[in-house]
């Protein structure tokens, strides 16, 4: 305390001069309305500044749930594509037609949100792990997706977390169909290059061309029919010669996971039940 007193007392002209001229200063804006208004000019860009730069700031924070926002967005936007080019490539159907297929809402279907915090990529059978697991509502067999394509299905949940098949995993097999044609065929990868995966046993007299849009089929219990899987990249004859094999070229990347959904189907259940009974001989 004595130590700051001396301070005071030794500096004190110094203090009273920083209080004279806050005085003259107020003085000066406060009587003068050039001063004053170039005061205010002054202050209202540097808040400007200051504004911008914290509004940045909390942009920033914000990036998370704005992603979430886009991504479920462009799940419900892909879903209308699909059906539009369906319909069009139909040509059955006029204007008003394809205008109501736009509007349709995936109420087939339901979105639960998750994050990946684990995945493999360089192994013959790759796993993924979700921060979301059966307290979220999410199942075993249940579809993930990212905002480019399929990315695999539910193998195991628990309150917490899921473990996923990956597409990149030698026991996944996909249903899948060229987009502009309807002919389907089963997706399976077969190790290597992670951007590629295979469709096979597409009919001979199949009508396709490089390019085209592989989707999900729509014929199992997974997946609803249309959803992304990747573009047909090559194709090659079957060891028999009864079909095609097309190489297709992945929508997702699976180097770069991180948002992605699960797709649960109310009717999966049912349809699953139904198919379990055969018929007694």
């Amino acid at each position: 305390m004595r130590n700051l007193l001396n301070f005071i007392v030794k500096y004190n002209y110094w203090f009273i001069f920083l209080i004279l001229e806050v005085i003259c200063f107020i003085l000066l804006i406060r009587f003068n309305n050039y001063q004053q208004s170039v005061y205010f000019t002054s202050a209202n860009v540097v808040s400007g500044k200051m504004y911008e730069v914290t509004s940045g700031i909390t942009s920033y924070f914000h990036l998370k749930s704005v992603n979430d926002d886009l991504l479920d967005r462009n799940m419900v936007l892909e879903k209308q594509i699909a059906n539009l080019e369906k319909a069009l490539h139909d040509i059955k159907v006029d204007s008003t037609e394809v205008s109501s297929i736009r509007m349709l809402k995936s109420d087939d279907y339901l979105l639960y949100k998750a994050n990946v915090v684990n995945n493999s990529l360089n192994h013959v059978d790759n796993y993924i792990t979700i921060d979301a697991g059966s307290s979220s509502g999410i199942k075993p067999d249940m579809g993930v997706v990212d905002r480019n394509g399929v990315v695999g299905i539910v193998y195991k949940t628990s309150p917490s977390y899921s473990l996923v098949i990956s597409i990149l995993n030698s026991k996944s097999s996909l249903s899948c169909k060229i987009l502009e044609s309807d002919y389907f065929g089963s997706l399976k990868w077969e190790g290597g290059d992670t951007q590629y995966a295979y469709l096979r046993d597409v009919p001979r007299h199949a009508e396709f061309k490089l390019g085209d849009t592989v989707v999900t089929s729509g014929y199992s219990t997974v997946f609803p029919e249309g959803i992304i899987v990747g573009t047909v990249d090559d194709m090659y004859d079957s060891n028999d010669g009864l079909s095609y094999n097309l190489k297709v070229k992945l929508a997702t990347d699976f180097g770069k996971l991180y948002n992605v959904r699960v797709i649960a189907r109310p009717s999966q259940e049912e349809q699953k039940e139904i198919e379990r009974i055969t018929p007694s001989k």
